[in-house]
């Protein structure tokens, strides 16, 4: 397939700059997925897609503060590093400008508090480095990191912790997992009290799933990978509500390939860790989740990918017309879509 088979027209006034003040406040577009037919709801309302029994499988990434200022320690120069991944004996961080910093070039920052010495040089920004501190390195990264927006968003974000998930636990993401940010603590009790289970897995989101795709035929896009963890509690409910009939609710395109990679590879639910670069197109075949709440993504990206593989890019593509007219918010701070299987 092609990449401009994934382009869609929006007008910049729909990309959502700041998060509501009310997280569950959104609205929230259900396509119907086996006829195409959409409701204009809002995200409280999202209980009515789900039933007792059904399982909802959260990512429990926690955002690292993962952007970085600092300088060149023998020239000044500025550089700006985002933390992408830890690696054996150092991380994976993006670089720009990348071609100042080659193998053996230390970046000071914070003064000193934290320093970052090359060690090897890959294509597109990407270096390895060795990280020089003392403490805690979460720690370090609260002092002197920015929060990794997303380089639509240009207005300053106040509080931290509006690109955090309410359920955010485990540290390691250079950017959130964007559908659950909808989700407040009453609105998940709420769910709870319905008699539906909530799992978590965790992905730590890096460059693999905000990478733009570059090349013309999809199918030459290369995902960079990710890290993943399945515990046993979670994969023993997911088996038990297969089991039972019962739906899996994915929140968000990281749970999603958590699962799929997990169900790929073993071909049920199982503790499990590891690092994904499963990329799902058009012509995927899914196995592990029946319905799908996520955000509205960018145009050609691999997200629009995913998503036209769960319900088909026409139906996707008549989505995004109808939620660009109906002026719904796009991209990370804006506005949710269920996708899901209705009564046949």
């Amino acid at each position: 397939m092609k990449l401009d088979e994934f382009d869609f027209d929006l007008p910049e006034s729909l990309i959502a700059q700041t998060p509501l003040s009310d997280r569950s406040g959104s609205r929230l577009l259900a396509l119907d997925k086996t006829d195409g037919s959409i409701e204009d709801r809002h995200f409280t309302d999202i209980t009515d897609y789900l039933e007792a029994g059904d399982t909802l499988v959260l990512n429990d990434t926690r955002v690292l503060p993962a952007r970085l200022y600092g300088v060149k320690a023998k020239t000044g120069a500025k550089i700006e590093m985002l933390m992408l991944k830890p690696i054996e004996n150092g991380y994976e961080v993006l670089i720009k400008p990348a071609k100042r910093v080659k193998p053996g070039t230390e970046i000071v920052f914070g003064e000193g508090l934290l320093r970052a010495v090359c060690t090897d040089v890959f294509d597109e920004g990407i270096r390895h480095v060795e990280l020089i501190y003392d403490g805690v390195l979460e720690t370090v990264l609260d002092a002197l990191g920015e929060m990794p927006l997303p380089p639509y968003i240009k207005e300053t974000l106040d509080d931290k912790e509006r690109y955090q998930t309410v359920y955010a636990k485990n540290s390691g993401s250079a950017a959130a997992p964007t559908a659950g940010l909808h989700f407040t603590e009453a609105l998940l009790e709420e769910i709870e009290a319905e008699g539906i289970n909530i799992a978590t897995i965790t992905l730590h989101v890096g460059l693999g799933t905000f990478r733009p795709v570059s090349a013309d035929d999809i199918e030459d896009h290369k995902m960079h990978s990710e890290f993943y963890i399945m515990n046993e509690e979670t994969a023993d409910l997911l088996n038990k509500t297969r089991e039972s009939g019962k739906k899996i609710i994915s929140v968000g395109t990281t749970s999603t390939r958590t699962l799929e990679t997990i169900m790929r590879d073993h071909g049920v639910f199982t503790a499990a860790s590891g690092f994904t670069d499963i990329f799902i197109y058009p012509g995927f075949d899914y196995r592990a989740i029946d319905a799908l709440i996520t955000n509205f993504h960018l145009p050609k990206s691999s997200l629009m990918m995913l998503v036209s593989a769960f319900s088909g890019r026409d139906m996707i593509m008549g989505a995004y017309r109808h939620a660009v007219e109906a002026e719904y918010r796009f991209f990370s701070f804006g506005d949710a879509m269920i996708i899901y299987e209705g009564d046949k």
